[in-house]
């Protein structure tokens, strides 16, 4: 058998203020997610898993870049991006919103940031949101900076993650609720540090705006979290699929529109009258979705990672198809996410997955595992 393939890293491939504590803790494997290098496996996918669920990471997510917006026209800016109707959102909130192009295409999933009355970040998923941003103020006229600040995600992640938190922050963070933020001083800097993260595990997220103490905050949280059993992590394949968190460009791509991905309940174009593609998306709230993401159990043994989409078929039609997939120690089975035909998605549904180990019953999940 020929050796896997591997990633060569040059200079288009963006490094990050922790790549070289991440190299040191020992990262065996990288992908490449918005030009910058995000860790997939320390130990192994399983071996990472069973830490997280049940101690405590710290992962380098400079991936999760920023785009800020700001001016006197950014609320008008922000809005026009999204179907979530966005009045309300004060500084110390987070968003998490589908950005939507005019045919109500998903273009990204982030978490939008009001930083204060006219300024947002928002912290995105693996597409140029940048210059879909960029195009739209300058189309448009209007009156705003848009940029890409130095800003380095550091996420504490899994059920210890708060006592850690602490340790470094001070008993505050505990006050912090879920998708909330708060301004918290580390060597003599304040720092955004929200409490969200790609797990379902709890944690935080702590944006470092100055490269010069992201070697000293990572130090400090792996000498705080000795006793707490901390390691170097990343976002889990397994841990991921389990909870149903969806990967753009993976689960979902601009083909889609938020019904379709499970996202309805952060949409309200009735509203949000001034968002891009309001009437595609008014008339699929109309009618519904012809399809949508649902979690998966495939039965049989561990299958291999779904590098490619695998069709879902029902009475020998195509119905959909498997975008994600992964065997789950905790739950003893290949759990999966996928898109399938709406009348076919009622939970406990039974239907059939064509895998690269032959054909396999997969039964739908209308909620997540976890």
């Amino acid at each position: 058998m020929s050796a896997p393939p591997f990633l060569t890293i040059s200079r288009r491939t963006r490094k990050t203020p922790f790549s070289k504590r991440v190299h040191q803790s020992g990262v065996s494997a990288y992908t490449v997610y918005n030009h910058t290098l995000l860790p997939t496996i320390f130990e192994s996918i399983e071996a990472d898993y069973r830490h997280l669920k049940k101690h405590v990471q710290i992962w380098d997510v400079t991936c999760e870049r920023q785009v800020e917006v700001s001016g006197p026209d950014s609320n008008q800016l922000i809005q026009m991006l999204t179907p979530r109707n966005l009045d309300g959102f004060k500084p110390g909130k987070c968003f998490y919103a589908p950005i939507t192009d005019k045919n109500g295409g998903m273009l990204n999933d982030p978490i939008f940031l009001k930083i204060d009355k006219n300024k947002y970040w928002l912290s995105i998923s693996d597409s140029d949101v940048l210059l879909w941003v960029k195009g739209l103020a300058y189309g448009m006229g209007l009156n705003v900076l848009i940029d890409e600040p130095e800003v380095a995600p550091l996420a504490i992640q899994g059920p210890k993650s708060a006592k850690l938190a602490a340790r470094i922050f001070g008993e505050q963070v505990h006050q912090i609720e879920f998708f909330n933020y708060s301004m918290l001083a580390f060597h003599g800097c304040k720092l955004l540090v929200s409490r969200s993260g790609w797990s379902k595990q709890d944690g935080f997220e702590i944006f470092v705006t100055g490269t010069d103490i992201a070697e000293p905050l990572w130090d400090a949280l792996f000498k705080s979290g000795e006793d707490l059993n901390v390691r170097a992590g990343c976002p889990n394949l397994i841990e991921r699929i389990e909870a149903g968190l969806l990967s753009y460009g993976n689960d979902m791509t601009r083909e889609n529109n938020p019904y379709e991905c499970g996202l309805g309940r952060f949409c309200e174009p009735e509203s949000a009258v001034h968002c891009i593609g309001r009437n595609a998306l008014l008339k699929v709230a109309a009618h519904g979705p012809k399809k949508q993401i649902r979690n998966f159990s495939i039965t049989g043994n561990a299958l291999e990672p779904c590098v490619h989409p695998w069709p879902l078929f029902a009475n020998g039609k195509i119905i959909g198809e498997i975008t994600s997939a992964a065997w789950s120690p905790c739950f003893n089975t290949n759990v999966a996410l996928g898109m399938i035909a709406i009348e076919l998605s009622k939970d406990g549904n039974q239907v059939e997955v064509e895998t690269p180990n032959g054909f396999r019953d997969a039964i739908v999940k209308k909620s997540s595992f976890i």
